[in-house]
């Protein structure tokens, strides 16, 4: 009989609205090359937009907030391994699954460091630089304990791996770095995207709850597009995103070649027909969507170093990187203009997607190591004494204010 998985979601995944949901997908994907038995469980409400993961053999349970229902559900179920989307799920559910499943391998998927990205946007609103005193945010002390209560985290981006055991000093052992798992692009595929000449117009993608999506646009819309626009007269900035708020469909104007598209309905699609893609981050963290999209559809692109923070590595990016607006912007047009260049830009982005991304080698890498900690977590938990303290202490205060609620929401 296998193992048995469960996953405690804290949305339902949307592999067609953001890149969570489709990281969401891959590590199922990986579960399942190993028999897994898989349940995804979660208290979030499930959109249109979700993926029927009964489809792929995925049991799907809804689960509730600071009830008790969860704890013999839990306990009845008895996995072998617990799945924790995002620091927040453990919080709300580490305990229980830790009182009624004491010996199931806790693994904490982090999607990217969410206080590297609240550091980095209130050093933008503040107009100063980014630096210890805003990493070390209230969310960090949150997020960092999360990782020390949990047997393995994930993290998607090589840089975030330098913040954790440079700057909050976080043991390598409790860490496992897993970017994006995906599929080698093979020559006949490559062949048959859109050449240079079939594609127009320029092109940003992202999901508009993810706040640093809308900032990338208003940012475009107000320091960039003009520029590119009075060079380039005849072209046009699509934006296409889920979710798109009044303040994002307001940005909409067709007169200046920018156009709101809202939710794309098939991301490759609309990659494919657009010539360059434009992804002028100013905060964030994790490995960017978008980019990967891009690079998947053979669609260069200009970006910031927050947008390629751990992309590349030693490789050569799918287009520029590039801070200024101005030298953003006329980098935009250069590629956008010039066919030669272009397409050694879109060469590079083929070489990263099969160079750093390799699914089948990191499917390996991550199994043989949770399988590795499953047969050593005795072991592994005796080692890691500031889990034990923070689940002594944290934990206990989060315990009691969830019965608290529960006991308040019977009344």
């Amino acid at each position: 009989m296998g193992k048995k998985l469960l996953v405690i979601g804290f949305v339902w995944p949307e592999p067609r609205s953001s890149a969570a949901g489709s990281r969401m997908m891959q590590l199922i994907e990986a579960f399942q090359l190993n028999d897994y038995d898989i349940t995804f469980a979660t208290a979030c409400a499930k959109s249109d937009k979700a993926f029927n993961l009964e489809a792929i053999g995925v049991s799907q349970v809804a689960i509730e907030l600071n009830s008790s229902s969860f704890d013999a559900f839990v306990k009845e179920m008895n996995p072998d391994v617990v799945l924790f989307d995002r620091f927040m799920t453990e919080e709300q559910f580490g305990w229980r699954v830790s009182e009624q499943c004491p010996d199931a391998l806790r693994i904490l998927d982090t999607e990217d460091l969410h206080c590297l990205r609240k550091g980095r946007y209130q050093a933008l609103k503040d107009n100063a630089e980014f630096n210890k005193t805003y990493l070390f945010n209230d969310v960090a002390k949150r997020e960092i304990a999360s990782i020390y209560r949990c047997d393995i985290s994930l993290i998607i981006s090589e840089a975030e791996m330098e913040f954790l055991k440079n700057d909050f000093k976080v043991d390598e052992s409790l860490l496992l770095y897993l970017p994006f798992m995906l599929d080698e692009l093979k020559d006949h595929e490559i062949d048959n995207l859109p050449k240079f000449q079939s594609r127009r117009h320029f092109v940003t993608i992202g999901n508009f709850l993810h706040e640093p999506n809308y900032n990338a646009v208003l940012y475009l819309k107000q320091n960039i597009w003009p520029f590119i626009r009075s060079q380039v007269s005849d072209v046009q900035m699509h934006v296409y995103g889920a979710y798109a708020s009044l303040k994002v469909n307001q940005l909409h104007n067709s007169k200046e070649g920018f156009i709101i598209n809202g939710f794309a309905e098939s991301a490759s699609t609309i990659l494919k027909q657009a010539r360059l893609c434009l992804a002028p981050l100013q905060f964030g963290a994790g490995l960017k969507g978008k980019l990967i999209d891009a690079m998947q559809n053979g669609t260069p692109c200009v970006t910031t170093t927050i947008g390629s923070e751990g992309m590349f590595g030693e490789l050569k990016s799918n287009g520029f990187i590039e801070d200024k607006p101005e030298e953003f912007s006329k980098k935009a047009i250069a590629l956008y203009q010039d066919e030669n260049l272009w397409e050694e830009k879109q060469r590079n982005g083929f070489d990263v997607i099969n160079s750093r991304f390799r699914k089948s080698y990191y499917q390996n890498v991550f199994l043989e190591r949770v399988e590795l900690v499953i047969k050593n977590l005795y072991k592994k938990r005796i080692n890691n004494f500031t889990g034990q303290m923070l689940y002594h202490h944290t934990l206990q205060s989060t315990k009691f204010m969830s019965k608290w609620i529960e006991e308040k929401n019977r009344s």
